[in-house]
């Protein structure tokens, strides 16, 4: 028996907003605080931002490709299920994990039940932060990308999608999140 796909929800004015092509074209420097950002914690109350782990520990912001709530980039979706397996390594070096979505916050909150999400998740359905950082998009969706920030706040680490390496393996990460420089005084 064939079962067609649900396709509600899809085409919204995020999809619209994100359908036509634009490279990955990031011009965030190593070394350098990237813009700050407060988006929803949608799996907690309130909201996060950035600026709030300077000085605390070092975070991982994974920008990830989620259509809605049912249909997941066939790219990402492994990806985002060996992130949330590895969640207790990064957490164990010393690290945040926050997964941003362009979902809305209701999308969002069914993706963390489906999923069983660890991390925490943001959402930015108006795609700012994506455009900010630079992610690049294409299909409806901003593509994905992962960044890790020392504990200062600086760009130590960026991966940008390529269809030869369409997210950062986590390994790559917990090694590059090894290697960070150690805040003065440790």
């Amino acid at each position: 028996m064939l079962t067609s796909t649900d396709f509600r929800g899809l085409l919204n004015q995020r999809f619209f907003n994100n359908f036509l092509p634009v490279p990955a074209l990031n011009k965030l420097y190593p070394e350098v605080c990237p813009p700050d950002f407060q988006l929803p914690h949608v799996n907690g109350e309130g909201s996060i931002r950035i600026s709030e782990y300077r000085e605390k520990q070092p975070v991982i912001l994974y920008f990830t490709r989620i259509f809605t709530e049912k249909q997941y980039c066939p790219l990402c979706f492994p990806h985002i299920k060996a992130m949330n397996t590895a969640y207790e390594q990064f957490v164990e070096a010393g690290a945040e994990v926050l997964l941003i979505t362009s979902t809305d916050e209701r999308q969002s909150q069914i993706v963390i039940r489906d999923l069983g999400l660890k991390m925490p998740v943001m959402c930015d359905p108006s795609c700012l932060v994506f455009r900010a950082y630079g992610t690049g998009q294409a299909l409806g969706a901003p593509l994905p990308a992962q960044y890790l920030l020392d504990i200062e706040g600086k760009l130590r680490f960026k991966h940008l999608f390529s269809f030869l390496e369409p997210n950062a393996q986590v390994s790559r990460l917990l090694e590059q999140l090894q290697q960070l420089p150690q805040p003065a005084g440790v």
